[in-house]
């Protein structure tokens, strides 16, 4: 948990998203035979989530080629957010996590993009902002592929621990 330094006392993760003046999109309908979330005794299962933005369209492209390196961190900080809005939705608040433990980014990318992980970067530097550096930030794989649904250029799927 964060501390603010003024008070000395912990910060929880709802009180720390309101002070970063975040606006989460709509929380995703699944688009296939799946879940978006599954709690499981102490842990909160989210399937893979996509860039959606306000007006619930997607963000679209390939890194390296329709989008660069910082349109592709924009684009996981986004997914991030979506992420959020899944958990606010289904779980009632952010509060409600103890740790993030595992983030499985994907990358839609050309064959010779190797940042993958500096992509990646957008949605765990979001989640560190909200859950503080210790819990915020958790073990994580970052990997490119060839193609993602509907051409978006990052699919990401996490793992968190409940409290």
């Amino acid at each position: 948990m964060m501390i603010n330094e003024n008070t000395a006392t912990p910060i929880n993760a709802d009180e720390q998203f309101a002070k970063l003046g975040l606006i989460l999109p709509p929380a995703p309908a699944p688009l296939g035979v799946y879940k978006p979330c599954l709690v499981d005794g102490k842990y909160l299962y989210l399937s893979g989530h996509g860039p959606l933005q306000n007006d619930k369209t997607l963000i679209i492209g390939r890194i390296g080629q329709q989008l660069d390196m910082e349109q592709g961190k924009l684009a996981a900080r986004q997914v991030g957010l979506t992420m959020l809005a899944t958990i606010m939705a289904n779980i009632g608040g952010l509060n409600k996590i103890k740790r993030v433990i595992k983030v499985l980014g994907m990358v839609n990318c050309t064959a010779d993009f190797e940042k993958h992980p500096y992509i990646i970067n957008g949605c765990s530097e979001l989640f560190a902002s909200i859950w503080g550096p210790d819990n915020g930030v958790g073990v994580r794989s970052a990997v490119g592929f060839g193609s993602l649904p509907d051409n978006i250029p990052v699919e990401i799927e996490a793992l968190f621990e409940l409290k």
